[in-house]
């Protein structure tokens, strides 16, 4: 009877293991850390409770590295010819279950679509820089935020936002585009200030030590489960682009007054010079000079400004019309439109008499 009741009970101490030992998921749990269960079994032999049996299991949980690089702006970043620091806006998100190193690298797509609807890309920056944002208002501050080629110790579940800033050339016109591409890149982490080795992904059956796992998804210029993402933004050139008609119109002359007036020495004739903006930007302090022919004199105050252009420059015809202003300095007549919107036109209008 006793080798029975003995055999059941090793029977029961097997099974009750094994129910209370099932696997513990451990989704977020730092990687290296371990986890340990105890199972306790009581029971009773004749009515009289015997010894307590235990049994524990301890394993280390692996590293799970994933990323996700995204870009912030939304939308194509507007910039003009000629500026410099154009910014573009990413994200950068530790997805891993402990702090980690990423190695940056910011590159120029070789042509091809747009990030962003619109034209597909056609230029390069001159070069590219990475920037940290170090006070974190989620804006690019010169001077202030940090030039960087990988991001320091950046903890598990946390993120940082990284602009790339380049210099637009000042040849690009209207509606070119660039397309620049931010790609970030696990490495150790550990050591803070200096960027950790390379990570590989564990091979083969799981070990007893704390094993790695790529578990990012494909970006724009890398692949699924190679430890690395990136994502793509661009830069859309919108500027004026001007074009300039110049008329005239005879007003008076000494014979005939108003009525059918001919262009005889005495007869005042009024200019116009018409600007167009059919670029996609404004053009501002738009600055305008006629030299006056020595044929001619100049009607002092005859200067009109900002005026009015029916149809589109320089197929259309001036209005005639504007807001007093501009300026007669030597034999140059002069005037300051202070801004043509795109799709807009002015006029600078004026009047001088034949000698």
């Amino acid at each position: 009877m006793t080798s029975k009741l003995t055999y059941w009970g090793v029977i029961g101490l097997a099974a009750t293991s094994v129910v209370a030992a099932s696997p513990a998921y451990a989704a977020g749990t730092a990687a290296g850390a371990s986890i340990t269960n105890t199972a306790t079994v009581d029971y009773q032999v004749g009515g009289v409770s015997q010894g307590q049996q235990t049994a524990s299991n301890t394993f280390v949980v692996d590293r799970v590295v994933n990323l996700t690089v995204i870009d912030l702006d939304g939308a194509t970043t507007t910039v003009v010819p000629g500026q410099a620091n154009a910014v573009t806006t990413f994200r950068l998100t530790n997805n891993s279950n402990e702090t980690l190193d990423f190695a940056l690298a910011a590159t120029q797509a070789a042509g091809g679509a747009g990030a962003h609807a619109g034209p597909a890309d056609n230029f390069d920056l001159p070069a590219l820089s990475i920037y940290r944002d170090t006070n974190g208002n989620n804006t690019y501050d010169a001077g202030t935020d940090t030039l960087v080629t990988f991001a320091d110790e950046l903890p598990a579940d946390s993120s940082v936002v990284l602009f790339v800033v380049g210099n637009i050339p000042a040849t690009r016109v209207n509606n070119d585009r660039a397309v620049v591409q931010l790609r970030a890149t696990a490495r150790e982490g550990g050591t803070a200030g200096s960027m950790g080795a390379a990570i590989t992904q564990t091979t083969g059956a799981n070990t007893a030590a704390k094993d790695t796992v790529f578990a990012d998804t494909a970006g724009v210029n890398d692949a699924a489960r190679d430890g690395a993402h990136s994502a793509a933004d661009d830069y859309t050139v919108q500027t004026a682009t001007l074009a300039v008609s110049k008329s005239s119109r005879v007003i008076s002359d000494p014979i005939n007054g108003t009525t059918n007036p001919k262009l005889i020495p005495g007869a005042v004739v009024e200019y116009c010079i018409a600007v167009g903006n059919s670029g996609g930007a404004p053009a501002t302090s738009v600055l305008v000079n006629d030299p006056v022919p020595a044929q001619l004199t100049f009607n002092a105050g005859s200067i009109l400004l900002g005026g009015t252009y029916t149809g589109t420059v320089p197929s259309g015809t001036c209005d005639f019309n504007g807001t007093a202003g501009g300026s007669y300095t030597g034999t140059t007549v002069s005037g300051t439109i202070a801004s043509i919107a795109a799709g807009a036109s002015s006029t600078l209008v004026f009047r001088a008499t034949v000698n």
